[in-house]
């Protein structure tokens, strides 16, 4: 089963900082193309719908995940973005200088089964969520919200059918004072859609 976060979850008795503060898998220039209409890689392919863009607070979007036993419609929306302190962020980083001038934001993201196989060990719809801080990636912090206020662990999710919800928490360290927080969430192959938090 495609959980590619379980392996260091379980392996870090305290939250894990990933330094790659860039994204994973693709570059930032990616990201300004498909805001680019006039790239090529903007426009959608005749065999594939498009996907992916900016969403309003409280509007959800809807994808596939391949799980196992099968593909899984999901219906997607980033409910709030908590940013803490600095204080809070050092405390919760194994070593106090990765949060040196950082702060971190945790995504509330709904996910609810729309369509396909009800599910019997866990699911990966998740994986594709990011949060974004004045336009950079940034540092995801892997097993510090879980147990979060509001915050469901993916991982004790074992049964999911459709028309049920499950809220799950991605805490990721950002810089100090961005004006903007983002969520990302996408389909595998497909382009982020992408939820504003402004910041005061």
């Amino acid at each position: 089963m495609p959980h590619h976060k379980t392996a260091l979850r379980l392996a870090a008795p305290v939250a894990v900082l990933a330094l790659a503060l860039t994204a994973c898998g693709g570059s930032d220039d990616t990201d300004a193309d498909a805001k680019n209409p006039a790239s090529p890689e903007a426009s959608a392919s005749p065999s594939r719908a498009a996907s992916g863009g900016d969403l309003g607070t409280g509007e959800s979007a809807t994808g596939k995940v391949a799980e196992d036993p099968g593909e899984v419609t999901y219906e997607v929306v980033a409910q709030k973005v908590e940013v803490g302190t600095e204080a809070e962020a050092a405390e919760a980083v194994a070593d106090a200088a990765d949060a040196k001038g950082k702060v971190l934001a945790t995504a509330h993201v709904k996910y609810t089964h729309r369509g396909g196989p009800a599910l019997t060990d866990g699911s990966s719809v998740h994986d594709g969520t990011t949060v974004f801080a004045d336009g950079q990636r940034g540092g995801i912090l892997i097993g510090a919200s879980e147990d979060g206020p509001g915050c469901e662990d993916p991982y004790d999710v074992d049964s999911w059918k459709q028309g049920e919800s499950h809220v799950f928490c991605e805490t990721y360290v950002i810089p100090a004072g961005a004006t903007s927080v983002e969520v990302h969430w996408e389909e595998e192959d497909g382009e982020p859609y992408v939820w504003k938090f402004p910041q005061k």
